[in-house]
């Protein structure tokens, strides 16, 4: 395959880079920028050298249109006019931000703060939270990525709402994640002197991914629901935990959770249900395509904690974009992702 990187240069951009160097079925990587065109890639990212001695490429239709994979990984507001005029029966397009998740332009431009794309655009969209969508995207020419926040939340509660487990109209999800994040550009929240040795919250009742949550909910779980999502800073690089909680319906046992999750994902490489978890942590699945879930019931309060820990960069952006564009190509999801976590 031949592969177009557009946004190479950002953190989702490096991982895909990272991670596609090392797929079986990957012949050549195009690598291209809005406003670093020319600059050598490996002198702005040395660890690359004698691996990506080239030059970035600016972006244009002719040069995308080569390609049999373009993975975006841009900030939000850029592929919802770069994308379209690319689609086509011989392409597949995979958008890393957030312009096409959200099938409302209204609720888009609401949470973003910028213009949808056109609605004719956002229909043809398909939604790649892997473990959910499979058939879906195995057909979709333009895949809508998953947010990091969502593909951890999503996972983990999924199952148990569905199944009528929980009760999702008294949810709370609390979520941390490093600073990569954020993304490259250095900002003030991002700053060293603000970042270490602190712990902050941010987007208060205000997070974009919010309503990706709750759009996902009522697609793949039948319920309709407002959540209360709650975001935190912590001074890491990679690494997302979520912790939510619910109340249970009567008679449901943790045994009954544990069982819920792991039918759901027996089939499912890369979700992975820790049975007993007396030590639970993102280390365990950094720089690794896998999420974590573990599940304890509180008979106190009859109210159940459902933790899950992804690396926030590639299960949460560039690992599940490969691990669709598997699914795309008619591959085994897991080629090219089968890395150990990287604990030390």
């Amino acid at each position: 395959m031949k592969i177009g990187i557009v946004g190479a240069s950002g953190y989702g951009g490096l991982e895909l880079i990272r991670l596609l160097h090392q797929h079986p079925e990957v012949e050549q990587i195009d690598l291209f920028t809005s406003s670093e065109e020319g600059s050598m890639f490996s002198a702005k990212f040395p660890h690359t050298l004698t691996l990506y001695d080239r030059a970035l490429k600016g972006i244009n239709e002719d040069s995308l249109s080569s390609c049999n994979v373009v993975f975006a990984s841009t900030p939000a507001g850029v592929t919802s006019e770069l994308l379209p005029p690319l689609i086509s029966e011989e392409r597949r397009l995979i958008d890393l931000s957030g312009d096409f998740r959200l099938k409302d332009p209204a609720v888009y431009k609401h949470w973003y703060k910028k213009e949808p794309a056109p609605i004719e655009v956002i229909e043809q969209a398909t939604y790649g939270l892997t473990e959910w969508n499979r058939d879906a995207i195995r057909q979709a020419r333009l895949l809508a990525n998953p947010g990091c926040y969502p593909t951890a939340v999503l996972l983990s509660l999924l199952p148990l709402i569905k199944e009528r487990l929980i009760d999702p109209t008294q949810l709370v999800i609390d979520a941390k994640s490093g600073v990569s994040g954020a993304g490259n550009t250095p900002s003030q929240m991002t700053h060293f002197s603000e970042t270490n040795e602190n712990l902050s919250i941010y987007k208060i009742h205000a997070h974009q991914h919010i309503p990706e949550i709750e759009q996902a909910i009522e697609q793949f779980a039948n319920a309709s629901i407002a959540v209360t999502f709650t975001t935190h800073l912590v001074p890491m690089t990679r690494g997302i935990m979520t912790t939510s909680y619910a109340p249970v319906y009567e008679g449901i046992t943790e045994e009954d959770l544990l069982n819920c999750l792991q039918e759901t994902y027996q089939s499912s490489p890369f979700v992975r249900v820790m049975q007993d978890a007396t030590k639970f942590c993102t280390k365990q699945v950094y720089g690794s395509n896998f999420c974590d879930i573990h599940v304890k019931l509180d008979r106190r309060t009859n109210r159940a904690t459902i933790i899950s820990v992804i690396d926030n960069v590639v299960k949460g952006a560039a690992g599940q974009a490969i691990q669709n564009m598997n699914i795309q190509m008619e591959l085994d999801e897991t080629t090219g992702l089968t890395h150990v976590p990287l604990f030390i």
